[in-house]
């Protein structure tokens, strides 16, 4: 089964980085406020990540601050696109359906992310 991680990234300000195991890397997006079950959270889309970064505490190379692992385990793809992912978690702390969804909005064309875990429908 893939794996998940979820972590606190301290880069001067503190966000959560919440990582999808894909073929060689990890899917990334980064959260700016807590995790809280049942909340639309804004969520920003990063590059892939190593794989590395499924076991990995501590200084980021080249001065990108610290990670700390909150929470770790498998998940199941339910929703698998470019703009919506769909997953039941199976961590110690994150457990059952998370949906992250593609948002555009405004007419600049701004393109963001929701990230929500728990009551999704």
């Amino acid at each position: 089964m893939p794996r998940f991680v979820l972590l606190e990234h301290d880069w001067g300000v503190v966000h959560w980085d919440f990582m999808l195991e894909s073929g060689e890397g990890l899917r990334t997006w980064a959260i700016d406020r807590p995790i809280e079950p049942g909340v639309d959270l804004p969520a920003r889309a990063l590059g892939d990540h190593r794989p590395f970064y499924l076991d990995y505490e501590g200084e980021v190379s080249g001065s990108r601050g610290r990670v700390r692992r909150l929470d770790r385990g498998n998940y199941v793809p339910l929703i698998w696109s470019a703009d919506r992912v769909r997953a039941i978690l199976e961590g110690s702390q994150l457990v059952g359906e998370v949906e992250l969804r593609q948002v555009v909005s405004g007419s600049d064309v701004a393109v963001s992310w929701n990230f929500r875990i728990g009551n999704l429908d």
